[in-house]
């Protein structure tokens, strides 16, 4: 069985064979992926794999409603939190992207429904054969960066947006000899 050869490890291999590139539709999971894709910035996904029990615990399961409400002590204690990325920008953008994301709610009826409108609705496949053929990001992520920028949100780089395209099935990317390609697409 061949897989994409960036899952190296337990943790990384678990993560591509049950979730990288499946297409997500529930806006709890979008937005843990948001958060999450935003804590990697300049790290390993390998570390927010490890970290994400400790990010679900710290912000009360992603739920955004709550977390749109945090304020001064619950950042502190998130600051102090070793089981998280301890980086003021990333924390407060989490809550930033919150009460953005709740508009986005509020006006799509969810963000699912906003999100899944770049690619029409439905995952774009791509056939890439090799890693370095793989992009760090596109004309869709350059787009979805603006937009998502736009209406508030931070840690939304193009970069960090095809990230997060590839992990929630926006785009499939999994390579074309990898069991998962024809799975997920």
């Amino acid at each position: 069985m061949h897989r994409c050869d960036w899952a190296t490890n337990e943790l990384s291999v678990r993560y591509h064979d049950e979730e990288w590139g499946v297409p997500v539709h529930d806006d709890p999971r979008w937005f843990e992926f948001l958060i999450l894709e935003g804590a990697q910035a300049g790290l390993s996904w390998d570390t927010i794999l490890k970290k994400r029990p400790s990010y679900r615990a710290a912000f009360d399961g992603f739920d955004p409603a709550l977390v749109a409400r945090y304020e001064a002590k619950k950042i502190d204690a998130l600051l102090a939190d070793p089981g998280i990325i301890r980086n003021r920008l990333k924390v407060n953008s989490a809550i930033k992207n919150a009460r953005a994301f709740q508009e986005i709610q509020q006006e799509f009826a969810s963000f699912d429904a906003y999100i899944w409108g770049f690619v029409g609705g439905a995952p774009v496949t791509n056939a890439w054969r090799a890693r370095d053929e793989v992009p760090a990001r596109s004309e869709l992520s350059d787009a979805l960066s603006k937009a998502l920028k736009r209406r508030g949100f931070t840690f939304v780089g193009s970069t960090i947006c095809y990230a997060l395209m590839q992990a929630t099935g926006l785009v499939n990317d999994h390579l074309v000899d990898c069991f998962r390609h024809t799975q997920v697409g």
